[in-house]
């Protein structure tokens, strides 16, 4: 029944599901109700929800509305269709609403309204919600748009949605956003970046979260751990992902004598950095790419790949890439692993639940010569679309261009967007850029 659901039955099988406790069955009707919100609440069968399946539908961030009066409107239409009924439950709803998320002319609006004076308790509730505010209620998803961050320098982003054609570029000052060298975006869409700073024989790790209304990055935690083995850190590359909710750091030392790589998890309730199993590697490290799939973290090289086990606090060994020469940049999309070279000229896609790798086409320009030599290639994914960021040579003044490409897996070829990039050099602070949902008004602001 879960893997069945379809639009025009999504509002009758989460009844269904509802009354016999199928878990997997009201996900999965949830989840297609929130992505077609508007399509849903205009047919007859929303009306029948009870007062409690609709608050908990309208309660969730993963509505597809552009506006918050749209939720306000599906709301409207359920009370008037049983108005002598449903009016009393209004005053319950209405929390539910995000009037942080209107404007005053909206709220003034609804305050107008003949459901909302003919019932005294709704207008309390109203003013209340508007006098108490809740900074915590989170845009719905059909707000934001999913944007990948680029970085270039200290305290400057690039976020970007080639398909949409959206490039915006933040400058931060030192207080708004601190030097840091590490950034990862959670499942809950909390934008970290980490920064890290070489003591005597210890670490200091502080932790930043964006505040996506005000546009600026807020302290969340400092702690200091050992430096074990790594013997200078500034030759390290360091690394910040989240798997199950937890934030893991990794510091990948390429030493040729001793490459090695130590990571630590992050404990949201002590805010200390706890170690866990580190990775001996028997030869020097010259390329690879760290990714996370699922509940697992991968470390790739040509010759080697490890998947890391967090409920078991251990490595194993996974069939590498061999034909792969260098590789630079990975990324993951649901259940596979994308990864690619230095020249765009071999790609590859691995299937994590078969341990098995799959050849897919490269770059379609003949001539990988004209790449420039110090950009690396940037995999990312964007609403569900995998792309490649390329840096080539110019002969114009600034010297190089951007090349953005997006993958077309039926006809498995690469097909170029034409993104009008700032002709600016930006790098991903990892093998893979980052992607979150970003509220543009919020950034169109600085």
């Amino acid at each position: 029944m879960a893997m069945n659901v379809e639009r025009s039955t999504c509002v009758d099988l989460y009844k269904f599901a509802d009354v016999f406790s199928l878990d997997s069955v009201l996900k999965a009707c949830l989840q297609l109700i929130h992505r077609n919100f508007v399509e849903v609440t205009s047919s007859e069968v929303f009306c029948s929800l009870s007062v409690i399946q609709l608050t908990e539908i309208i309660s969730h961030d993963e509505l597809d509305v552009k506006e918050e009066t749209t939720v306000w409107e599906a709301v409207v239409r359920w009370v008037q269709h049983s108005r002598e009924d449903r009016l009393h439950h209004l005053p319950s709803i209405l929390p539910h609403i995000r009037f942080n998320l209107l404007t005053s002319d909206d709220t003034a609006a609804i305050l107008d309204h003949p459901l909302v004076w003919e019932d005294p308790g709704s207008s309390a509730v109203i003013r209340n919600q508007i006098q108490k505010g809740n900074p915590n209620l989170k845009l719905r998803l059909g707000m934001t748009t999913e944007m990948a961050i680029l970085s270039r320098g200290s305290q400057r982003l690039l976020f970007m949605n080639p398909q949409k054609g959206e490039f915006i570029r933040c400058r931060y000052s030192r207080e708004d956003m601190p030097d840091f060298d590490a950034m990862t975006v959670t499942s809950d869409n909390d934008i970290c970046i980490l920064k890290t700073k070489e003591l005597e024989n210890e670490i200091q790790l502080s932790l930043f979260k964006y505040n996506h209304a005000k546009n600026v990055w807020e302290h969340a935690g400092v702690s200091t751990v050992s430096k074990g083995l790594i013997h200078d850190l500034h030759y390290c590359q360091q690394l910040l992902f989240e798997i199950d909710r937890t934030l893991y750091y990794l510091a990948v030392d390429q030493d040729e004598d001793r490459p090695l790589l130590q990571m630590r998890k992050y404990n949201q309730d002590t805010k200390l950095w706890q170690e866990c199993s580190q990775l001996q590697f028997e030869a020097s490290l010259f390329r690879s790419a760290t990714v996370t799939c699922g509940s697992h973290l991968y470390y790739i090289t040509s010759e080697v790949m490890h998947r890391y086990d967090p409920s078991q606090d251990r490595w194993s060994k996974r069939t590498p890439p061999w034909d792969i020469p260098n590789v630079c940049t990975a990324v993951a999309m649901g259940t596979e692993i994308f990864c690619t070279d230095f020249e765009f000229s071999q790609t590859m896609v691995y299937h994590t639940e078969s341990d098995r790798w799959q050849e897919l086409q490269g770059w379609p320009n003949p001539n990988p010569e004209s790449l420039d030599i110090d950009s690396l290639p940037i995999f990312f994914v964007v609403e569900n679309q995998l792309h490649i960021l390329l840096v080539c040579d110019s002969d114009d003044q600034e010297g190089i261009v951007h090349l953005v490409y997006v993958y077309d897996r039926p006809a498995d070829a690469w097909r170029e967007l034409k993104a009008n990039l700032p002709n600016r050099e930006y790098f991903a602070r990892g093998s893979f850029s980052p992607v979150a949902c970003m509220y543009l008004p919020y950034l169109k602001g600085t």
